[in-house]
């Protein structure tokens, strides 16, 4: 059996049309992309999720008001908490603090996988074991 009578019993067998040298074309009706899709329109062309309607379009004037507007609403709310007595230098220094929290958080979790892969145990069983709290 040649490679081609191969082809043909191949899609024959499948009830799939296949393309071969001969000419069996997209445009008599042969090959297809996914024969066997549940999708009825999968030849249609590609329609962008994003797509943004005339009424939605806004002009850039528009745009730079509606900007300007929420600068104002910010620094409302920025002359708001410093009357309060919050500093942005603190609000700094708490987040650099959080950062390095955060980061020797996530060494000591990857010591504590890999003490577990050693001891062939599971982390919450470490946790138990040194007295940590899960929720931490």
């Amino acid at each position: 059996m040649n490679s081609e009578e191969s082809v043909k019993t191949h899609s024959a067998a499948n009830n799939c049309p296949v393309s071969t040298s001969e000419g069996n074309d997209a445009s008599k009706g042969g090959v297809k992309r996914t024969p066997f899709s549940k999708f009825k329109r999968v030849q249609s062309r590609f329609k962008s999720p994003l797509q943004v309607t005339e009424s939605a379009k806004v002009s850039p004037a528009e745009e730079v008001a509606e900007l300007e507007r929420r600068r104002e609403q910010l620094d409302t709310e920025i002359a708001q908490l410093e009357a309060e007595g919050y500093r942005v230098d603190e609000l700094e220094h708490h987040i650099d603090m959080l950062h390095e929290y955060n980061d020797i958080k996530d060494i000591g979790q990857s010591l504590l996988g890999r003490i577990a892969a050693l001891r062939g145990t599971t982390t919450r069983d470490l946790y138990a074991h040194f007295g940590l709290e899960l929720d931490d």
